[in-house]
């Protein structure tokens, strides 16, 4: 999955599957987590959040299901 480079404090890049519904976040700290069921619209508010980190935490981190691929 391609992932774009994001301006935060603690994730390095975002990517999204849309026909398979699967986030994919890289932190700084070089792991990358995989959230499943997540919409397009969930995604494109995450991307354009003026902060994403506070989006990620209210809105994805606990809502739905993660599967750690790295680190």
């Amino acid at each position: 999955m391609d992932r774009k480079k994001v301006s935060s404090s603690s994730i390095r890049s975002i990517g999204y599957d849309e026909r398979n519904r699967v986030l994919e976040m890289e932190f700084n700290d070089g792991r990358i987590t995989q959230y499943s069921g997540v919409s397009a619209e969930v995604y494109r508010r995450l991307i354009s959040a003026p902060s994403i980190v506070s989006y990620f935490r209210d809105n994805v981190e606990e809502s739905f299901t993660a599967k750690r691929v790295k680190g």
